[in-house]
């Protein structure tokens, strides 16, 4: 835990969850068990190849269905392995406030994370009072940077413009939200409004181009999870205001966003991670592996692109 005396705005979090984190998926055994020595091996294909952060056991990982013991293991392995290259960005979530509280007081899950991810209440559905009390119940009970995530429809409720800068402006350890509303003109209003030590993040791939020259500091990447260095470098160039050759690597993936999510997320990613030889291409129920006909046009995409898979 971080003194009481500590300045939020002064920390090097701040600087650093900037560029392309990566949401890390979770390598299954054909059994049904995390493979760990697969995940060790995305954790080094990550440090290798530009990733500026990495987000730990946030949806892409298929966090609903890991066990207890297994979420400690995985970001146990993640935070040794990385060994303080790169920030780590812990996903805390749930439709419950008592239980992020409670993870976020657990010394033993918090140990090496540099930020905790806190996606919008999901199912239940709360007013945007109610969505504004979450937040400050949990920035109240933590030292740790918190980064909020408005993605509603997985979520059910969107988390407003309003109701973020309220937080942004309120609580100094809400450093930043993960925006995946797929609202352009909400995003925009958060960006021109918000305080100066409060960041945007884009939540979605395909429209990370676009929201960097809004005024967004970066993205939290699924497609990163398969290449690193190609979308890093897309990512670096934008916040550089090299427009045009960002949006010449981003044109090169604007088919690959949509197929990814066709048959629902980490789906698309595995399988293509599968076929780079990193992981078998397992998924827990209820998800289940992509349509042979959307991975033929993946493959496709990639031989155009001259990427191996």
């Amino acid at each position: 835990m971080y003194p009481l005396n500590w300045k939020y705005t002064d920390f090097m979090i701040h600087t650093r969850l900037k560029g392309m984190g990566v949401a890390l998926i979770t390598p299954f055994k054909e059994d049904d068990s995390v493979d760990y020595d697969a995940l060790l091996r995305l954790v080094d294909y990550q440090l290798q190849n530009g990733t500026d952060f990495l987000c730990v056991l946030g949806t892409t990982a298929e966090t609903p269905t890991l066990t207890s013991e297994e979420k400690l293991k995985i970001k146990n392995l993640v935070v040794e392995r990385v060994n303080g290259q790169l920030p780590i960005l812990l996903g805390v979530g749930s439709n419950c406030t008592r239980t992020v509280i409670e993870t976020l007081h657990n010394e033993e899950m918090m140990r090496g994370v540099d930020a905790v991810l806190v996606a919008v209440p999901y199912y239940n559905k709360p007013s945007q009072e109610g969505l504004y009390q979450h937040y400050k119940a949990i920035a109240q009970s933590t030292n740790l940077p918190i980064v909020l995530y408005n993605v509603p429809g997985r979520t059910g409720v969107n988390m407003t413009a309003e109701t973020t800068l309220r937080l942004a402006r309120e609580f100094d350890n809400i450093v930043a939200i993960k925006e995946a509303s797929g609202n352009i003109t909400q995003m925009d209003d958060i960006i021109k409004n918000k305080p100066a030590n409060f960041d945007v993040i884009s939540g979605d791939d395909g429209i990370t181009f676009p929201l960097i020259t809004l005024g967004a500091v970066g993205v939290i990447s699924v497609i990163g999870n398969a290449f690193p260095r190609e979308f890093s470098r897309m990512t670096r160039l934008a916040l550089q205001g090299d427009y045009n050759n960002a949006l010449t690597i981003h044109h090169k993936f604007t088919e690959l966003f949509s197929l990814l999510f066709v048959d629902g997320n980490p789906a698309g990613v595995k399988a293509m991670l599968n076929v780079m030889g990193l992981i078998d291409n397992k998924l827990r129920l209820p998800l289940v592996p992509t349509r042979i006909t959307t991975f033929e046009k993946m493959r496709a995409i990639l031989d155009e692109l001259n990427i191996k898979c």
